[in-house]
């Protein structure tokens, strides 16, 4: 890839990757529509690297109450709302460790498609309007228990088809069981972490045994752009989410769907 093409990639992945919108799906449109070259899996992962990085950094300090008090845990046996929640984050990973090892080829070989995107913007946009709509009793994200946690980890599953969003996915699942908008992107937020990091290491694990040449450098600036683009979006997603709702994010992924449906049949 050349420069220009590094740079749109990683600043729509660290713009899109935690709105309701579907990072995945921005970085495969390009190839599709401008012919660019798929830039593969392999740089996905990079940027979104720079995306679990930003998150880390910016609810580092929950994260380090969240890690000491599920360590604390382990050994006392006692229990506090931030090593519930951080129980409740790891049982909410397992349904997409299971789905990515399990479909990752299939999904990668069959789903990385623009009739797929399309469909999947549409169908989900509609359901994230539903869920916000529905939105009445706004539980934190302290109050979600087992069972919920389940639920919106399902949802996060099945963000792994292109266009769904990841985001867009355990938000709506969340904002249908009742959490309120900042708590239920919250929750997604840090539910992004254990996956990321897990997707992360396995394609350092393929890179380092691969003999094919690697532009490390497109990653390294990939990464590091993601990573700016992400925090802002992080910050100020958070500050205005509870008076604009989620419907300008609907609004958005009907009209790309729309668009994305002229595309394919014209």
């Amino acid at each position: 890839m050349d420069i220009f093409q590094v740079i749109v990639l990683a600043l729509i992945q660290g713009l899109t990757e935690f709105l309701p919108i579907s990072s995945s799906a921005h970085l495969i449109l390009p190839a599709q529509l401008l012919d660019w070259q798929d830039q593969g899996l392999t740089f996905d992962v990079a940027v979104n690297t720079g995306s679990l990085l930003a998150v880390v950094i910016y609810f580092r300090r929950e994260l380090f109450s969240m890690f000491t008090a599920w360590t604390g845990s382990l050994v006392s046996r006692q229990q506090t709302q931030e090593s519930k929640l951080a129980w409740w984050i790891i049982l909410a990973t397992i349904p997409a460790v299971i789905v990515g090892f399990t479909a990752k080829d299939f999904i990668s070989t069959h789903l990385r498609n623009i009739e797929v995107i399309a469909t999947t913007t549409i169908v989900f946009g509609l359901l994230l309007w539903w869920a916000d709509k529905l939105n009445r009793e706004g539980f934190s994200e302290f109050q979600v228990g087992w069972k919920k946690a389940l639920l919106i980890g399902i949802a996060q599953a099945m963000a792994l088809i292109p266009g769904t969003s990841r985001s867009g996915a355990t938000i709506t699942a969340a904002l249908a069981l009742g959490l309120s908008r900042e708590a239920a992107a919250r929750f997604s937020f840090l539910m992004s972490v254990p996956v990321s990091l897990g997707a992360a290491i396995l394609v350092v694990k393929d890179l380092l045994s691969s003999q094919e040449a690697i532009d490390y450098q497109a990653l390294i600036l990939g990464t590091a752009l993601s990573f700016v683009a992400a925090y802002l979006c992080i910050h100020y997603f958070l500050k205005i989410i509870s008076r604009m709702g989620m419907t300008p994010f609907v609004i958005y992924r009907l009209a790309l769907g729309a668009i994305l449906c002229v595309v394919i049949f014209a």
